[in-house]
Parts: C-alpha cells; structure tokens; sequence
C-alpha cells in the first residue's frame, strides 16, 4: 500500500516569518515519519525580498501556481518601515477570494503551565473558536477617495454582506459548535447598523432551528469585545464579520497567553480548493534574525492543517507535544522563558516521541 503524499506550498514571508516556519517544517517532517505519509514541499520565495528585486511581492500567476497543492503554509508578510501594507498583503488577500477561503478559524485557547492576563482565569476558562467572514464585509476592496489632498476631499469605503455568504458561514459555525460545547455566539451590530446587520439578525433567527441541539446567543459586537474580558468561560463558538472578527481574535489572542501562542486558518470547508494556514502574528521586523521569537503559532497551525488534511492522530500529537514541553517550563522569552526559537523546536520535537 503506498504511502499518502501531500504536497504543501510553504511561504515563509517575511521578518520572523521564515523562523517560526522553520521549526514548523522540523516538527512536521518527524509526525509525518511517525504516522507514515510524506510531505512534498514547494517553497515560495515571495515577499518583501521578491517585491525589493522584482517590484511585486509574488510573480504573475501565483494563485494559478498554487491550485494543485494540497495546503498552503505560511509564515508571516510585511515590513512596514520600508513596504506598504497593502502590497505585502495583497498575494494573501488574492489566494484567500481566488480560492474561496470564506471562514477564517482563530482559536484561543490558553493552555495548562500558562498564567492568562485575567485575574482568576484558567485554561478551563479560555477556550473560544472564533470564526470569521473571510471574503466579503468590510474588507473588500469596493470605495474610492475623491478630491484626493484637498479641503473637500470625500473616503467611500462599502461594506458588501451577502445572504449567500452569511448563512453559510453560520452553517459552518454551528456545525463546528456541535464538535465542541454546542454553543455558538453571533455578533452584529444591528442597533447601530440597520441593513446589514440586521440581515444578518434576520439569517440567524431563520436558520438556528435547523441545530436544536446548538444554544444560540446574539451579541452586539461591543458587548461582546466587553464579554470576552469579563466572562471569557461563557464562550465556546463565535461567528463574526470580516472587521468584527478581526477584532475580536486579537483580543482573543491576548487571552490566549499570547498571539506568538495563536494559530489559525483561511479554510474552503468543502475542499475545492487549498487551505492556507499560518500563525495570527505578524512578521516582527524588530526581532527578525535574532532567533528569539516563539515558533508555537506556527507549530499549532499545522494541528489545524493535519486536521483539515485528515491526520488527526499526527494533529493530536502535535498538540500534546506543545502542552507537554510548556508544563514543563519550556518557554520563548515573550512567555518568561529563555530558549531560543530552536531550542523551543527542539523542546516539543522531543516531546513527540
């Protein structure tokens, strides 16, 4: 019986991007050993350099380059001192609409051996999934400024909320809270925002009796960002738009011990196309090349990848390996430690014997 092989784009990016991505890929290749599958890898070499050489960040045709993998792995993209925002981001923005990535998945989960920044809150209270809106909302490109550097100058940005895409990624949410705590939160802001939240109002109360068994609450979004601080423990699912979402999971990340702790996902549920997962955090410019920053993010992003690929034993080992090498006090300096990125590789490469 031959082996399965997966063939996996990995993009380090930029600044500390390519470091954590390092011990990402040790990790990956010793699980892949243990549980018998192979890994092809296809590096890209795209980013801030290429845009230094070439004037953009990725070559023409880089989303068609990426329809046969099987998973995109990234690092992290930027360098602000120097590149636009906007253009670092753009091949990250193309691959997610190109390839239908609708739900973006951020946990926060803050793990055993870890203090959180709330008083009196333990791993036992911090464990929220949040899902967000991933290719519509606020964040499509659909606006424009007028009279650009004059008094009279006008900013148009629109927000672009679909039934289509709004019920289904409340379907997706209600189907990942029955894996969970059948719980499942939305945020709107339909007091403030009468058409488009209110559809999404609307789409909620009409679909929530197709999952009986899923207890459904509403939360304006600034409630919930309140709610997250003070009753972290009340969440288990949470649903949000692309601006919400966005919000809400760095705040997310914080509770979680950290965002060098915090993975996430740009998934397409059906699998039509590749996945891209990488770690919430950016690409630290000011801490790049110094072999300090945390690779856990990253490590933790390949669970979400093995899962959605269909290894969850190698997922689950993973897992366990992070939990285990923090029980035992081994931590990067952002989390009070002294090992170096390496060595916090090396940390839970051992763990995963």
């Amino acid at each position: 019986m031959s082996q399965q092989n997966y063939e996996i784009a990995v993009y380090p990016g930029d600044g500390i991007g390519p470091e954590v991505t390092r011990e990402a890929i040790r990790v990956l290749d010793v699980v892949a050993e243990q549980h018998g599958f192979t890994i092809s890898k296809r590096h890209l070499d795209w980013g801030y350099d290429y845009w230094k050489q070439h004037g953009q960040p990725a070559p023409d045709g880089f989303v068609d380059s990426l329809r046969d993998v099987d998973a995109i792995f990234l690092g992290a993209v930027g360098w602000p001192d120097d590149m636009p925002d906007h253009l670092s981001l753009a091949p990250l923005v193309s691959i997610r609409q190109a390839f239908d990535q609708y739900a973006c998945i951020r946990p926060a989960r803050l793990l055993p051996g870890l203090t959180s920044v709330l008083a009196g809150k333990g791993p036992d209270d911090i464990d929220i999934m949040v899902i967000r809106e991933n290719s519509e909302g606020e964040y499509i490109d659909n606006g424009g400024r007028f009279k650009q550097g004059t008094p009279d100058e006008v900013a148009i940005q629109t927000a672009l909320h679909t039934r289509k895409g709004v019920e289904r990624i409340l379907r997706f949410g209600f189907e990942q809270a029955r894996t969970r705590r059948n719980h499942l939160t939305m945020v709107t802001k339909s007091n403030a925002q009468r058409y488009s939240y209110v559809m999404w109002d609307d789409i909620l109360e009409e679909i929530k009796d197709d999952y009986p068994d899923v207890e459904t609450v509403r939360q304006h979004c600034d409630a919930a960002v309140m709610n997250f601080v003070r009753w972290p423990e009340r969440f288990d699912v949470v649903v949000a738009s692309n601006l919400f979402g966005d919000l809400l999971t760095d705040l997310g990340g914080i509770l979680g011990g950290g965002l060098g702790l915090a993975p996430s996902c740009n998934v397409n549920p059906e699998k039509r196309f590749p996945s891209m997962f990488e770690p919430v955090h950016g690409s630290a410019p000011d801490i790049a090349g110094q072999g300090i920053a945390n690779p856990v993010a990253a490590i933790l992003s390949l669970v979400m990848m093995l899962d959605h690929l269909g290894q969850p034993a190698a997922a689950k080992q993973i897992q366990t390996a992070v939990e285990s090498a923090i029980m035992a006090d081994h931590k990067t300096t952002d989390l009070g430690g002294e090992l170096s990125t390496e060595q916090m590789g090396d940390a839970i490469i051992s763990q995963l014997d």
